[in-house]
């Protein structure tokens, strides 16, 4: 299986938005926080991290952009992790400002392909290890079909 780096599209002068969408793990007080940095040029997935909504959880999806991407602009919601983590080249904004639209879009894309990140569902992920792994394989298949 290839690695997400390994899918994505080169482009020059992208753009990358971040967000975050909960789903959970057995119960619903066993939240599990799906970090995403999303390209906007070519909407593939740059880089994600599945832990709680912490800084540390950030600077973890920090950790996984590729290195071609650092340097890169970033959007982000309001949420203060970002401003700690991405103190350059980032800018925290409202959702209505449209900046963080693409992420957005995807974090409702995952929710209709995915059903263990429906919210209302008897479709969920009953460990850790399967909700990863089958988050990890929805995302390559994802940017793979955006290479056709």
């Amino acid at each position: 299986m290839p690695t997400i780096e390994e899918t994505l599209i080169k482009v020059k002068d992208d753009v990358l938005e971040l967000d975050e969408e909960w789903a959970f793990v057995k119960k619903k007080i066993n939240k599990r926080w799906l970090w995403l940095a999303l390209s906007r040029v070519t909407r593939q997935v740059v880089a994600y991290f599945i832990g709680d909504r912490s800084e540390e959880s950030c600077k973890n999806l920090e950790k996984r952009i590729p290195e071609r991407y650092k340097e890169t602009f970033k959007f982000s919601d309001l949420w203060d992790a970002y401003n700690a983590v991405f103190p350059e080249n980032h800018l925290s904004v409202d959702k209505t400002s449209g900046e963080t639209c693409h992420v957005e879009r995807f974090n409702n894309t995952i929710r209709q392909r995915l059903a263990r990140y429906t919210r209302k569902t008897l479709a969920f992920s009953k460990s850790d290890y399967w909700h990863d792994l089958v988050t990890h394989i929805f995302i390559i298949h994802y940017n793979l079909s955006l290479r056709i």
